[in-house]
């Protein structure tokens, strides 16, 4: 039984593929930008009744987690997005492989908790880290739905998925904090978010696994999701290296301020790469056999993503301090300032590396994709430990500094791929990025004798704004005519 075939490769265009790859980034900005405005209401009032010290509490066992829920995918999901064709039983086997997994690495977790509590010197991370642990359990339920709806384009449901899921769990955390639970309100948010996220997907999702459990078709995906595997669990290892660092060597405030000023640029670096993801790896997975055109949907990804991903990420990064003090009510979080504008201007280019990589992924190049991401990885463990001495913040530059030369690397291999020179690149995004820091420029000059801290919050989002959006409409941008006669057709028709 197939459940998705594809055709072979076609030498004229196809008004289909494109149709659903302007239909998946509408969605997936509609999906990925309500997300952000639920995520930034209930993370602003959680900030009111929250401190440093819970966001640190949960922010030292986030490695665990993070951990656990990749082990539970595998790269098996990547796999089954990159696969031509798929059968039924490659999903059950995938569903049932997520689902044991997860039920033992939950089991190691539960009689590893003491352990874990003793290296931070805090016991109270026992109880905390065998409830918070269920979340990633729970996932593993929807492992095989997600990647269903990821491979058929269903971004639109996914999309109202995850707004439901945010929206009911965001208030479940917003009263149990009212009501005094502390850290326990983040953990039972967060439970609550995989448990509704996960039955969501069932309904959604027209698949529904058996009992029949049989293993065999993961053996045609193992080669592929291997490297993936081995990737995103060393890379989530040095991501989550300064919560050990600092959950270690610092109290839990540092560990709160860092994860805050982490949190809210992933936020607007997630809304970005999200949408983008929602499409990329499947429509560049169905160009692959004609490299020119595979180039050009990369190329229109990426003027895409500039578009929006630099004046959201270096304007979040402008307006950081009175971001801040407004949602924190005060200057309890204004510490997370300079951590908050750092990983903005990173975030601003995530996309770009996520691009990349899914166009080595399509290619079938997850080796590749793994010794990039090691190599990565390395340089950061080693100038993290080199710069541990001089501070946090001298640490976290350093570490995003290898992140925008691991840059480079990534473009030398698309580069052999499909052809794209590092000039397209440069000529794509540029435009846009200087308008952006223009437009930044301009309206800090014209903001910067303001004290009062709500009107300067407020006209440093609208001049700047106004002005990025005149300038780029002015330059007859080509991706931002199509972006609004399509958005124009939508509402018309």
């Amino acid at each position: 039984m197939t459940s998705n075939s594809t055709p072979g490769p076609k030498t004229n265009q196809d008004p289909t593929l494109k149709e659903k790859t302007a239909k998946g980034l509408f969605w997936g900005g509609i999906g990925n930008g309500f997300q952000q405005i639920v995520q930034l209401i209930f993370g602003i009032i959680m900030l009111h009744l929250l401190n440093s010290e819970d966001y640190g509490i949960v922010g030292m066992l986030a490695i665990f987690s993070a951990i656990a829920l990749i082990i539970q995918d595998s790269g098996f999901s990547t796999a089954l997005v990159n696969k031509k064709e798929i059968r039924y039983e490659d999903y059950n086997a995938v569903f049932w492989f997520s689902v044991l997994s997860s039920i033992i690495s939950y089991t190691f977790l539960f009689y590893m908790a003491p352990f874990i509590a003793s290296f931070f010197e805090r016991p109270i991370l026992i109880p905390i880290a065998r409830i918070l642990f269920l979340s990633f359990l729970i996932n593993s339920f929807g492992v095989a739905q997600h990647a269903f709806l990821v491979k058929k384009l269903m971004v639109k449901e996914r999309a109202k998925i995850d707004i439901f899921a945010l929206t009911i769990s965001g208030i479940i955390g917003i009263i149990l904090a009212y009501n005094g639970y502390k850290y326990w309100a983040i953990i039972i948010q967060n439970i609550s978010y995989m448990t509704i996220g996960v039955l969501a997907r069932w309904y959604y999702c027209p698949w529904k696994p058996t009992l029949h459990i049989n293993f065999s078709p993961l053996k045609k995906m193992v080669s592929f999701s291997i490297n993936i595997f081995f990737t995103v669990i060393f890379s989530k290892v040095v991501e989550n290296i300064f919560s050990i660092l600092l959950g270690k060597y610092y109290d839990e405030k540092q560990v709160g301020y860092y994860t805050q000023g982490n949190k809210w640029s992933t936020m607007g670096g997630s809304f970005v790469t999200g949408m983008i993801n929602s499409v990329a790896l499947p429509v560049l997975t169905e160009l692959r056999s004609e490299k020119e055109r595979q180039k050009n949907a990369f190329r229109k990804m990426l003027r895409f993503g500039a578009l929006i991903s630099f004046p959201l990420m270096l304007g979040l990064a402008f307006i950081g301090k009175e971001f801040l003090l407004i949602a924190g009510g005060g200057d309890k979080w204004v510490p997370a300032t300079p951590y908050l504008q750092l990983f903005c201007i990173w975030n601003s280019a995530f996309y770009i590396w996520s691009l990349y990589t899914n166009v080595i992924m399509t290619h079938h190049k997850s080796n590749i994709f793994m010794w990039g991401t090691i190599l990565t990885g390395t340089l950061q463990l080693i100038i993290v430990i080199a710069t541990f001495k001089f501070g946090i913040l001298q640490m976290v530059f350093a570490y995003i500094c290898i992140y925008f030369a691991g840059l480079l690397f990534w473009h030398y291999f698309t580069n052999k791929l499909i052809g794209l020179r590092l000039w397209h690149v440069i000529k794509d995004i540029a435009p846009y990025l200087i308008t952006a820091i223009g437009s930044i420029t301009i309206c800090w000059f014209i903001t910067k004798n303001i004290d009062n801290i709500y009107l300067k919050f407020i006209l440093k989002i609208i001049i700047t704004s106004v002005l990025y959006l005149l300038i780029i409409w002015k330059s007859n941008s080509v991706i931002v005519r199509e972006c609004y006669e399509f958005i124009k057709h939508k509402f018309t028709t």
